[in-house]
C-alpha cells in the first residue's frame, strides 16, 4: 500500500520540477527606480523592460502619491517595444506606488506593482496606494495557518514527550494522519495567505494573479521572506514525517517536529511584533513563545480527543496526566507571554475599549478565561479521579469541548494579528507599515 503512495508524491514532485516555460507571457526584468529604493532627488521617469515585447493597454503604467495624486504622464514606448516609460512631475518628499499593466505577445495580460520613496522610505508593496489591507478572508487564512500549526505541533508534541514507546499500528496510523494534515496544510494555507495578500496589493481578480508580477512581494516584504522560508521548511518537516511513516523510523520524528517549531516562528517575525515602531527582538521571542504555546495546547487537546481516547483505552490514563502536566506549563506560558505584549501594544489602558484592536482584545481575554475555566475544571476535578483509576465518560466530550475553545483562542488571535495597535504618541504615523 505504501509503495503507491510513493510513487504518487514522486509523481507530484517531478510535476512540480517541470519548468514554467510553458507561462510564455512577458516577465519583468529591470524596473528604475527599483523596487522600494530610496531616491534623494526626485526621479524624472518610470522606466520598465521585459524580456519580450508588449503592448500598451488602458492603465499601462501609472504612479501614485499616497494621497492618491496620479504623477505621471501617459505611457510610451522606449528603445524598442520591450520598454516602456512614463514622465513623472509635481513630486514631493513621500512614498510612489507604480502600478503597470500590459499585454504580453501571447495575448495574456500581466500585472504588477511597486513602491518607492522620495526623501522618504518607500511603504511596502502590500501597503501601497489602492490596496484595501486585510480583510476577512486574510483572517480566515491566519486561523487555518494556526490550527495547521496546532494540528502538527500538538500531535507531534503528545506522540514524543507523553506517548514515547511503540504505539499500537491504529494509534500509530491516527498521529501520521493527523500531523500530515498540519504539515500539509501548514504549505497550502501560506501559498494561499500568500496570493490573498498579493491579490489586495495588486488589485486583481484571484483568477488572473497567474499572470501578475509578485516577486516584489516574496522578496521586498517580511510577511514575503518569511511565507518562502515557511513554505521550504514545512515541505522538510511533510518530507521527514512522510519518511518517518513509509519507513517506520520514528526517530525522524524528533527533527520534524524541532523544524516545524523552528519555523512556525515566521509569522512572530513578519508580524506586529516584528515590524511595531518599539519592536525588539524580546517582543518578537515572546509572540513565538505566545504562539508556539498556544499551538501545543490546542493541538495537544485534539490529539489526544480524536487519536488517544478512541483508539487507545489503555493509554488514556497515562496520556491525560502527562498533558495536565504540560498544559500547566503551557498555559503559564501563553498567559505571561499575552500579559508582556498587551502592555507593549497597548499604549494606554482606554485603548481596550476605545480601539478596535483592543476591543477584539477583550474578546480574546474572554474566551481565554472560558478556555482557562474549562482546563481547570480537568485539572482539580478530573485528574484526581484518573489518578484514582476512575475514568468519566464524558471526558471526550468535554476534552472536544475545551478543544473547540482553544481553536476559537487562536480565531480571535488571527483577527488580532491582522488589526494594527493603536499608534503611541512618539509613533506618528509609522503604524502604517505593520502590513509588511
Amino acid at each position: 500500500m505504501r509503495r503507491p503512495l510513493l510513487a504518487v508524491a514522486a509523481a507530484v514532485a517531478a510535476a512540480a520540477a517541470l519548468p514554467g516555460a510553458a507561462f510564455a507571457h512577458a516577465a519583468l526584468k529591470h524596473v528604475s527606480p527599483g523596487f522600494q529604493s530610496r531616491l534623494e532627488s526626485a526621479p524624472r521617469e518610470v522606466t520598465l523592460r521585459f524580456d519580450q515585447s508588449v503592448s500598451l493597454i488602458p492603465h499601462s503604467l501609472e504612479v501614485f502619491a499616497v494621497d492618491g495624486r496620479r504623477v505621471s504622464a501617459s505611457p510610451r514606448y522606449g528603445a524598442d517595444r520591450r520598454t516602456v516609460r512614463v514622465a513623472l512631475s509635481g513630486l514631493v518628499p513621500g512614498g510612489y506606488t507604480v502600478r503597470w499593466r500590459l499585454l504580453s505577445s501571447d495575448g495574456h495580460v500581466g500585472s504588477g506593482v511597486y513602491t518607492f520613496g522620495f526623501r522618504h522610505a518607500a511603504p511596502p508593496p502590500t501597503s501601497a496606494y489602492g490596496a484595501s489591507g486585510p480583510t476577512w478572508s486574510d483572517d480566515a487564512a491566519r486561523w487555518a495557518y494556526f490550527v495547521s500549526f496546532a494540528l502538527l505541533l500538538g500531535g507531534l508534541g503528545v506522540r514524543l514527550l507523553l506517548l514515547r514507546e511503540p504505539l499500537p499500528d491504529r494509534l500509530s496510523k491516527r498521529f501520521h494522519l493527523l500531523t500530515g494534515v498540519g504539515a500539509v496544510a501548514a504549505i497550502d494555507v501560506g501559498i494561499l495567505a500568500f496570493v490573498l495578500r498579493a491579490e489586495d496589493a495588486l488589485q486583481l481578480p484571484f483568477v488572473d494573479l497567474l499572470y501578475g508580477d509578485l516577486s516584489p512581494f516574496a522578496t521586498k516584504t517580511r510577511f514575503g521572506v518569511a511565507f518562502v522560508a515557511m513554505t521550504l521548511g514545512f515541505a522538510l518537516v511533510t518530507a521527514l514525517l512522510a519518511l518517518a511513516w513509509i519507513f517506520e523510523l520514528p526517530a525522524l520524528l524528533w527533527p520534524a517536529f524541532l523544524v516545524a517549531l523552528g519555523f512556525s516562528s515566521g509569522l512572530s517575525l513578519s508580524g506586529h511584533s516584528a515590524v511595531e515602531p518599539n519592536s525588539t527582538w524580546l517582543s518578537q521571542l515572546v509572540d513565538f513563545l505566545h504562539l508556539a504555546a498556544a499551538s501545543l495546547w490546542a493541538g495537544g487537546l485534539l490529539a489526544l480527543a480524536l487519536a488517544v481516547w478512541p483508539l487507545a483505552p489503555e493509554l488514556r490514563r497515562r496520556a491525560f496526566l502527562g498533558f495536565s502536566r504540560l498544559a500547566t506549563g503551557l498555559v503559564a506560558v501563553l498567559v505571561l507571554a499575552g500579559v508582556y505584549l498587551t502592555i507593549q501594544r497597548l499604549p494606554a489602558v482606554h485603548d481596550l475599549w476605545a480601539s478596535g484592536y483592543g476591543r477584539l482584545l477583550l474578546v480574546k481575554l474572554a474566551v481565554v478565561t472560558v478556555a482557562l475555566g474549562w482546563g481547570a475544571a480537568h485539572h482539580f476535578l478530573v485528574r484526581p479521579r484518573l489518578a484514582r483509576g476512575d475514568a468519566p465518560g464524558t471526558l471526550r466530550r468535554s476534552l472536544l469541548g475545551e478543544s473547540s475553545v482553544a481553536l476559537a483562542v487562536l480565531l480571535a488571535a488571527a483577527l488580532l494579528v491582522n488589526s494594527a495597535p493603536p499608534p503611541r504618541p512618539d509613533a506618528g504615523g509609522s503604524q502604517a507599515v505593520a502590513r509588511a
